[in-house]
């Protein structure tokens, strides 16, 4: 994915500082909402994209697809102090909010608003733009929902898993980084895709009932 066209990598950038913007905010404002102050504290409760992303993360967005921004940092204490169920609600903002774009990207598509038009030489065009833009939103929601430490998933799973379930999370979250890396980046260079078996199907599968495409 490295040999990016122009319109491919106009297309990628303007998504990056969208989507990553979004994505933190959305996990900043939530956790605002619940009492805390720390993401304001930190210059995070804000649109500015250079607040938000991150130069390896962004990268990653723009050559393969899937990437990262600098993680809100957060008060868990203050947070519960308010709700038991805060905390979950701040790590599922953030893919939440991609999921919310990817579908009001999708409403032009599924009501045949764009034509359907090849991208120029250099800019994309709009039915190009929003295709890729529903795809890397789901993307990215489903990667960040994967229950690995120091993904948004893990919060979301210690809040739902039953109590042996969080025992285990528990014992594996030290490792949860390097266990990311080896899906990430070792994994298919030998040869085992994880990333790709977990997350292909269900984006194909959630970009088509967006579009309005079932077969």
């Amino acid at each position: 994915m490295l040999n990016l066209t122009p319109p491919e990598l106009i297309s990628r950038v303007l998504i990056l500082i969208i989507a990553f913007t979004i994505h933190e905010f959305a996990h900043a404002w939530t956790a605002t909402h619940f009492g805390d102050s720390t993401p304001a504290m930190n210059g995070r409760l804000t649109l500015n994209p250079l607040a938000h992303l991150d130069i390896l993360g962004s990268l990653m967005l723009l050559f393969a697809g899937f990437g990262w921004a600098k993680p809100v940092p957060v008060n868990p204490y203050a947070i519960q102090k308010n709700s038991s169920s805060g905390l979950m609600w701040v790590s599922i903002s953030g893919p939440l909010s991609n999921f919310i774009m990817a579908a009001l990207a999708a409403i032009p598509l599924r009501f045949n608003l764009v034509p359907d038009l090849p991208s120029g030489t250099i800019f994309p065009s709009l039915y190009t733009f929003l295709f890729e833009f529903i795809f890397i939103n789901l993307t990215l929601m489903l990667f960040n929902l994967l229950p690995i430490a120091p993904l948004d998933g893990d919060a979301v799973a210690e809040y739902f898993f039953p109590p042996s379930m969080n025992r285990v999370l528990g014992k594996i979250r030290p490792f949860g980084p390097y266990l990311l890396l080896a899906v990430v980046f070792l994994g298919p260079t030998l040869g085992f895709d994880v990333l790709g078996w977990v997350l292909n199907q269900p984006r194909i599968d959630l970009f088509r009932i967006l579009i309005g495409v079932y077969a």
